[in-house]
């Protein structure tokens, strides 16, 4: 079964666990580590035959346009995750509308075709945020890949979503970051903090899993993840686990899973 493989762009500081610490207005005047890791991660996929779509924030299509056009050109699907990294929760429908737009204007400007997914950043479209998608849809979006169907973390989760991919009211596509259920649990297996956190093993028993339920599973990963040299933040003991455990170990994880599982991008295997 062909599964999705996609990568977050951003760069180190701009993720939701770091909100706290570093401002947006700061980006400009920190070190960027997103050219280098992202280079990394393309000649892995290069190196395998690997094809993927890449959420691209706008702010770093803005700052780094060619590394959205190297994208571009090596084959990968171009998509849009947001222009700062602001969670929808934390946005009304006319800050929403107006950070979709100018994201798109900006990255789409860098592509060879139109965009048509969208990531939600830390996949903050839920049951409070369906609105977002008819803004979406405004957009020309004709699929989302923000859905996480878990009701446990406490900045994300719709449990009530179905695993597999759906179509919303308004006609959009969801691809729903993927889960198992595992004894009536549903246990993510989709990448990210999940990759680094869980043994290698057992993310692939749990997606050879999705696959043998019908399902094609959809795998995510963002450079700074591959970056064991970032620098370090002061955060609260939780914050500080979820986004330094095991950097040092997931290029070559991630290079085993590419070799173990098929991959294409989102819009290819959505069949748009």
């Amino acid at each position: 079964m062909i599964n999705a493989i996609s990568v977050d762009l951003e760069d180190w500081f701009s993720v939701s666990n770091l909100t706290d610490t570093i401002k947006r207005e700061q980006w400009g005047t920190i070190q960027s580590r997103v050219e280098k890791n992202t280079h990394v991660i393309l000649e892995l996929f290069k190196r395998h035959n690997v094809r993927g779509t890449f959420f691209v924030l706008g702010w770093v299509a803005e700052n780094f346009p060619d590394l959205v056009r190297a994208i571009d050109m090596e084959g990968h699907e171009i998509a849009c995750h947001g222009y700062a990294h602001k969670m929808v929760t934390h946005m009304t429908q006319e800050e929403f509308r107006e950070d979709i737009s100018r994201s798109i204007r900006i990255t789409g400007s860098l592509t060879s075709r139109k965009i048509i997914g969208y990531r939600a950043p830390s996949f903050t479209i839920g049951t409070k945020t369906l609105w977002a998608l008819d803004v979406l849809k405004e957009n020309g979006i004709l699929y989302d890949s923000s859905v996480f169907p878990i009701g446990f973390h406490p900045d994300y989760g719709m449990p009530e979503a179905p695993l597999g991919i759906f179509t919303h009211g308004n006609g959009i596509l969801e691809f729903p970051l993927s889960c198992t259920e595992v004894l009536g649990r549903r246990i993510p297996c989709s990448g990210g903090g999940y990759f680094r956190l869980f043994p290698y093993a057992l993310t692939r028993g749990l997606l050879k899993r999705c696959n043998k339920e019908g399902r094609p599973a959809v795998f995510y990963i963002h450079p700074w993840e591959i970056d064991p040299g970032q620098p370090r933040v002061n955060l609260p003991p939780v914050k500080r686990f979820r986004h330094y455990v095991n950097l040092g170990r997931t290029l070559s994880r991630l290079e085993r899973l590419v070799q173990d599982f098929q991959f294409a991008p989102l819009r290819e295997v959505l069949g748009l």
